[in-house]
């Protein structure tokens, strides 16, 4: 092993009379050498993008993997060279278990079928998520990893020699102060000119490095419109497959709800109404035949079977004495009768009748 005793005596040396520069400077007993206001705000600048890039990129990494836990399996498969095993998403995995369920209860019955679609729109939801991850990882976070592990680093390594060079130079300039006799300031006066040298050609080379960081802003701004790109493109693929759902369910609703029962346009109406409910109200309905019929409502009877009750979703003001008025959260007696129209119904509350409008009922039971 080659032990070089004089080199280690002379690195030591060198830190301590750093040291000692470092430590007066602190103390206000020693003068520092300051940088130009230009090169203070590149580094001003430098060390904003560093931290914000930083922030950026791990929280774009709780974004798609908000499990800390995984995160940080997949981080030491990374750390290994290891490959990441593939991870089902959280919306494949619901999916699975809804085509299980509906194996398991039966796929021709309505909750079985009904199990069946949802799963199926739920694994590819699932899988526009990976899509979107996997997209997000190459074109946005890998840059970002690169610049804070490859240029960053070097960036901060120039800087940190840079200090040291700084460091030297002023001591230098304070031995030239203290020499006394001429030999001792020609001898200080060479020591500064070589320092003062070295600490230019490095205060030039790390004034090139932080102005690249303009050319990373630059890189940055590319990745993040990919980065809206991705994510406008998964949340289309979403908005997309929930409207099929929607549609596949709706076209079932006939068969495995009564139509009285759906509500496909639900605007504001009007009137008393819940504050929390009130942006969701629903239509309120058309006359029902019993208006002009020729059974009026005090002559309709309730059915032996086929009574429900139902919960009152909003206030509701009846519009003639044919109506029952409702209070939002009460609890009400309903049923249908033949000839009826299927937006309304008839409710009663206790000795009162009247029809009702069922899209301001949540049926119990």
């Amino acid at each position: 092993m080659d032990f070089n005793v004089k080199k280690l005596a002379s690195d030591a040396g060198l830190f301590f009379t750093r040291a000692v520069q470092f430590t007066e400077e602190k103390l206000g007993q020693a003068e520092k050498t300051e940088l130009d206001a230009h090169f203070e705000n590149l580094l001003a600048r430098a060390d904003s993008t560093k931290n914000w890039t930083e922030k950026i990129f791990r929280q774009t990494e709780v974004l798609l993997q908000p499990n800390p836990s995984a995160r940080i399996e997949e981080f030491l498969y990374e750390k290994l060279d290891r490959k990441i095993p593939s991870r089902a998403t959280n919306g494949e995995l619901l999916g699975q278990y809804m085509l299980e369920a509906a194996n398991e209860f039966g796929p021709g019955t309505p909750y079985g079928s009904t199990l069946v679609k949802v799963g199926e729109s739920q694994r590819r939801l699932g899988g526009a998520e990976r899509e979107f991850m996997q997209s997000t990882a190459i074109n946005f976070l890998t840059p970002l990893r690169n610049f804070l592990e490859g240029d960053w680093r070097t960036i901060s390594k120039e800087r940190r020699l840079l200090e040291n060079l700084r460091l030297d130079l002023d001591v230098c300039k304070a031995r030239l102060k203290k020499a006394k006799t001429a030999e001792a300031k020609a001898a200080a006066d060479h020591e500064l000119r070589v320092a003062q040298t070295e600490f230019d050609r490095q205060a030039e080379l790390t004034r090139l490095l932080l102005e690249g960081i303009s050319s990373t802003h630059v890189n940055h701004l590319r990745c993040l419109h990919e980065f809206v790109e991705a994510q406008a493109t998964y949340y289309a693929q979403c908005h997309q497959y929930m409207q099929d759902l929607q549609k596949q369910l709706g076209s079932a609703n006939g068969e495995v709800f009564p139509t009285a029962f759906v509500n496909t346009n639900p605007t504001p109406v009007p009137g008393g109404s819940s504050p929390s409910s009130a942006a969701t109200l629903p239509v309120q309905p058309s006359p029902s035949p019993l208006d002009t019929g020729a059974l009026s409502i005090e002559e309709v009877q309730p059915p032996a079977t086929g009574t429900r009750k139902a919960k009152v979703l909003y206030d509701y003001d009846a519009a003639d004495t044919s109506e029952l008025s409702l209070l939002a959260d009460e609890l009400i007696t309903v049923y249908t009768v033949p000839g009826m129209d299927p937006d309304w119904l008839v409710g009663e509350r206790g000795n009162q009748k009247g029809k009702v409008p069922v899209t301001y009922l949540e049926l119990l039971s």
